[in-house]
Formats: C-alpha cells, structure tokens, sequence
C-alpha cells in the first residue's frame, strides 16, 4: 500500500468512527480514490444533529448493525448539497439539494454518496414521530422534494435552529414538533389513513386517551369499548410494533411529562403521578426517568428554568 492509499484509509476509518459515534453503528465503503469525509455535532436542547460531508462513499446498515445500535429512533435527512441515492425497505430514492427524507434507524439501509455530498442529519425520538403522525403510517425513504413548499420550511427551520445557540429545552422540543407537524402530509402513508384497520386504530387511542387517568383502563375494557376481542387487539397493536400495556404507559407518561411543562405551581409528584393513572409512586418515578433521561423533579426544574 502506497503512503497515499494509507492515508486515505486512515481518513476513512476516522470518518467511519465518527459516524458510527454519533449516528450508531453503520458498516461502509469506500467507492474511489477520491474520498473525503467528515461530520460535525450540533446539540441545542432536544436537537441533535450532524452535519455529513462524504465524497465516495457508501454507508450501510444490515441487521447486524441494527442489532449493534441502542437508538430506536428516526433521522430526518437533509440534502443541503451534492447528490446522495437513499434506501430502505425496497425504496430507494436519489437525493438533490434541498430534498428531504425519513430513515427509521430499526431497518436495514444503505446509502451511496456522490461528489461532495454534504447532509444534516437530524435525530428524531421515535415517540415525536409516532405521536405527530398519530401512527397513521411512516413512509420511510420518500423524497420529499426540494420545490414542495413544505420542504423549503422546513429547511429553513432546521437551518435556523442551528444558529441559535441559547434554544431552550422547551424551544427545541417545540422545534422538533413542529418539523414532524410541517411534513406530516408527505409523511404519512395516505393508502393507511384509508385503511378500515386504521380507522379501527385510531378510535382505540382516543377512547384510551379520554380514559387515560382511569384506573380501570385496561385491554379489557378497550377491547370491549371498541369491538374487538383481546386477542384481535394485541394484534392490532403489535401490527404498529406497540404492546398495549407499553403504550398505555408512555401516554400517561407523555401527559405527565406535558403537566410538568406547564405546572404553575410545586404539585406533589406522587399526586401528578396518581392523577395520571399511576398509583405507585416509585414505579411513576422510575418509569419517566426510563423514558424521558431524568427524573420527574429534574424535569420540571429544567422546565422552570428555561
């Protein structure tokens, strides 16, 4: 191997660690002599993004690398310049300036960089997205074309978040919901929403978030609410990879957490928590630090310092 073939390596294994640092774990290629890369972090509250710039390059993800990375969460792909040829799940699209598409990090991908391509990748926490689009169905590797008037809002928006460097928690949490509420049309899968299994879908998530603070939400009672048996119910939450009793239990956390947002005052947590279906305290506690990375006091003391 020639000094510059070394070098080269050198650079793309530096660049391959840094991908695999930030983004999880991603096998790659190198496709020519004239292969360049590197990525940039950018955090801000509940932003967090990369800036990729590759020459030559191919990214992948097989189940291997799937299984190797912790996140089960989505990436909003910017194409700022370059072209860049995006798949996942038998989609494959090529991507120009100013486009945009959804990757779930829970599937298989590959991805093949041209000259000077150059993507912000944005982490999108699987529950903004599932909530957002209400679960009416995520088309993963669709491009989101640089002309619709969606696209370039949100370009400009993610682009702008970048340059302020004092966005509170809630701003950016605000930021992110927002994205997911911009390109919901192009995101959700329009033959779901016609879906007789959708509309069936939709119904159970509002009866449970109307009975969100009952104690007697149960399968049962859904189940019995809605016209399916148990059985067809787990079904029909296991179709959208959800469990319902996990599902039951992140919205009341969501709700919880929402509260905490927006309390004017010093309510007990162990009363929030009850008020919200859970009567263990110490249950409500750990399970709100396992889904949102602190526990119920730090949450709202971020809240009520921003």
């Amino acid at each position: 191997m020639t000094t510059a073939q070394a070098q080269r390596a050198d650079r793309f294994d530096e660049w391959l660690q840094g991908i695999n640092r930030v983004c999880g774990r991603f096998g790659a290629k190198c496709l020519g002599s004239e292969f360049s890369g590197s990525i940039r972090e950018h955090k801000a509250g509940a932003i967090k993004l990369s800036f990729v710039d590759v020459s030559q390059a191919r990214l992948f993800r097989t189940p291997k690398e799937v299984a190797q990375t912790d996140g089960k969460h989505f990436y909003l792909a910017f194409q700022l310049s370059g072209r860049a040829g995006m798949e996942q799940a038998g989609n494959r699209i090529e991507m120009s300036p100013g486009d945009i598409t959804l990757i779930d990090s829970t599937l298989p991908s590959d991805f093949v960089y041209q000259e000077n391509s150059r993507q912000l990748s944005l982490i999108l926490p699987r529950h903004v997205v599932e909530q957002g689009l209400r679960f009416s169905g995520v088309r993963c590797a669709q491009r989101i074309p640089a002309s619709a008037p969606v696209a370039v809002m949100a370009n400009r928006l993610i682009l702008e978040s970048t340059r302020q460097d004092s966005l509170s928690l809630p701003e950016s949490e605000a930021t992110l919901d927002a994205l997911v509420s911009l390109l919901r049309p192009a995101l959700c899968s329009a033959e779901a929403e016609q879906d007789a299994h959708e509309r069936l879908f939709r119904k159970t998530l509002r009866f449970i978030d109307e009975h969100i603070c009952s104690e007697e939400l149960c399968p049962e009672a859904i189940a019995r609410e809605v016209g399916v048996s148990v059985r067809g119910l787990y079904r029909m939450f296991s179709r959208k990879g959800l469990v319902v009793a996990q599902y039951i239990k992140n919205r009341r956390l969501d709700f919880c957490a929402e509260s905490l947002r927006h309390a004017a005052g010093e309510q007990k947590l162990s009363a929030l928590g009850y008020a919200w279906g859970f009567t263990d305290s110490s249950y409500f506690s750990t399970a709100f630090k396992a889904r949102f990375g602190v526990s119920p006091s730090e949450y709202r003391k971020q809240y009520s310092q921003g």
